[in-house]
């Protein structure tokens, strides 16, 4: 039986790098030499807390770019063996009246690599027929770094938040969380043509680090004079879109009380389920005409546009992926992404 390393989590925060049989190829599916895979923030909640979807011991990881080194019996797909592709996690159901109507990131049921499938944090990942027919998987562009091919996922939701919200020439925008998903979120605004981009935090250390992305200003948002900074700062009127790229009831309610009159209000981080009600002044919303816009996920054609932005620059990764281990190294790379000391840490198995 072959073996293969792969980072083995046992119980939360609390795992290992072990030898584990390589992955069956799947029927219909794909076997991939993993050369990349990323820790996202869903990735160290699972860490920390478990997961309802996920039964211990697991292999998370659905940040991914590899090689396809072997194809299952009756693989449809269009990628031959040798192949570098940048893997979405998610699979759609094919009969979802959501998925039949063209908005499939809505089906009622959508799987997860690293969720309903063992993920990328190993030598080999085994692509399961339902993720080749059914998901977000894409030649890799040539000469693009695996490390990069990899953090595709995280930029298709920032991508699809600000497709909602019809960010474009002339608009002012607002990120509330400097973390790695706030980065892209200035990113992808000034790629659509954003006029102005604002970025703050709670925390300057943050802040300061999230500086490399050249937002036009950066604001505490403990100081008592945010509110009126980013009035100034917008010329009077406040941002037409916040977005509230953290998962903070506090931002939610701060960006409801700062949007211009007829402003977008992105709802990008999700909110602890014990804490999921904030106090948001919806007579602001209704005598302000604004918009509040939830957003999760993405579908194919954000994951293809993300990947073709990061190919050519215009969402600068290289500024994103701030720590690179090999996975023998995954404890320490996994503790400094816990202790908040990296944008971005991605490992190459």
């Amino acid at each position: 039986m072959k073996t293969m390393k792969a980072a083995v989590v046992h119980r939360p925060m609390h795992w290992s790098v072990d030898d584990v049989p390589v992955p069956a190829v799947p029927v219909g599916g794909m076997l991939l030499r993993v050369r990349a895979c990323g820790l996202c923030g869903s990735d160290l909640r699972t860490l920390r807390s478990g997961h309802k979807k996920i039964t211990f011991p697991w292999i998370l990881g659905h940040e991914i770019c590899g090689d396809v080194v072997e194809l299952g019996e009756g693989y449809r797909g269009a990628w031959k063996v040798g192949r570098r592709l940048s893997v979405g996690p998610l699979a759609y159901d094919p009969s979802d009246p959501q998925t039949v109507a063209g908005r499939p990131e809505l089906a009622t049921d959508v799987r997860e690599i690293g969720q309903a499938w063992h993920g990328g944090l190993a030598e080999f990942i085994a692509i399961p027929r339902e993720a080749v027919e059914l998901g977000n998987i894409v030649s890799a562009p040539e000469g693009l770094d695996p490390e990069y091919a990899a953090v595709v996922e995280p930029a298709s939701s920032v991508v699809h938040a600000q497709e909602r919200a019809a960010v474009g020439l002339g608009d002012v925008v607002l990120v509330m969380g400097a973390g790695p998903i706030g980065c892209l979120h200035v990113a992808v605004a000034r790629a659509r043509g954003a006029s102005k981009v604002f970025l703050a935090d709670v925390n300057a250390e943050r802040l300061a680090a999230a500086e490399v992305f050249e937002p036009d200003a950066t604001l505490d948002v403990n100081s008592p004079e945010f509110a009126t900074d980013v009035t100034r700062l917008s010329g009077g009127l406040g941002p037409s879109v916040v977005v509230t790229a953290a998962p903070s009831g506090a931002a939610q309610v701060t960006a409801v009380e700062i949007a211009r009159k007829g402003g977008r209000v992105v709802l990008f981080g999700g909110l602890p389920h014990d804490s999921s009600t904030p106090d948001v002044d919806m007579n602001r919303v209704h005598y302000h005409n604004l918009d509040l816009i939830g957003v999760s996920i993405f579908a194919p054609r954000h994951f293809r546009t993300a990947l073709e932005l990061i190919a050519d620059g215009r969402i600068p990764v290289k500024k994103l992926v701030t720590h690179r281990f090999p996975l023998a190294e995954f404890d320490t790379g996994a503790r400094i992404a816990l202790d908040g000391r990296a944008l971005k840490v991605v490992f190459l198995p």
